[in-house]
């Protein structure tokens, strides 16, 4: 085989191998798979809670409806993740939920609060819900600047904890006027959006089918 030759084959095997590397990089982090009996928590301010659309249409009770397992909303406008933080454990131990969807921080970033306490409170959250027993699923907030773009922690702590991780639609949500009621909450199309994206999240994951 010509110098010439051999140096193709090595660069068709180092292409192959990137693209399975990267498609292997792209896969979410596994979840255990959800019984139909087991409780969903979604837990977060009011983007969880729904502020901007009737209670009906939130994003958990769309995702309850769409995953068909009984997704309870722990959302609280105007919490903090110090103040999450502090409620997590009442409502880990009142509801014992297999699995614990986590949107928080955006009030942190909005009043200009320490990002890095805020990631720390995130990550003790996620700690708290293992203690337990209680699987994670992280959905990033945006950091409300010019540009509406997930906030770089999320992904840091995804992939220190190996959870999945819903990274961009609530920034594509909140930088579509058509799919929000003010400037930081989705109206019912933004969370009907919201709630399809973190389904597809878990059905990649393999919490259900």
């Amino acid at each position: 085989m010509s110098i010439a030759r051999y140096q193709k084959v090595i660069f068709l095997l180092l292409a192959i191998w990137a693209v399975f590397t990267l498609a292997a990089c792209q896969k979410p982090a596994r979840l255990p798979v959800l019984a139909k009996s087991d409780v969903v928590v979604a837990f977060g301010d009011s983007i969880t809670f729904g502020t901007g659309a009737e209670p009906q249409e939130s994003y958990p009770a769309v995702l309850e409806q769409m995953i068909g397992r009984r997704v309870i909303n722990a959302g609280v406008p105007g919490e903090i993740t110090a103040e999450g933080l502090s409620r997590l454990p009442q409502i880990l131990e009142s509801e014992k939920p297999a699995l614990l969807i986590l949107c928080h921080g955006g009030n942190d970033h909005l009043r200009q609060l320490n990002r890095g306490q805020a990631a720390d409170n995130i990550r003790e959250m996620i700690h708290l819900a293992r203690q337990r027993g209680t699987a994670v699923a992280l959905i990033a907030v945006p950091g409300f600047s010019l540009s509406v773009s997930p906030e770089p922690m999320y992904k840091d702590i995804a992939k220190e904890f190996k959870i999945p991780l819903e990274e961009k639609t609530l920034s594509d949500i909140l930088a579509d006027n058509s799919l929000k009621s003010d400037y930081i909450h989705p109206n019912a199309a933004g969370y009907r959006h919201l709630a399809e994206a973190v389904a597809s999240l878990l059905k990649k994951s393999g919490a259900i089918d």
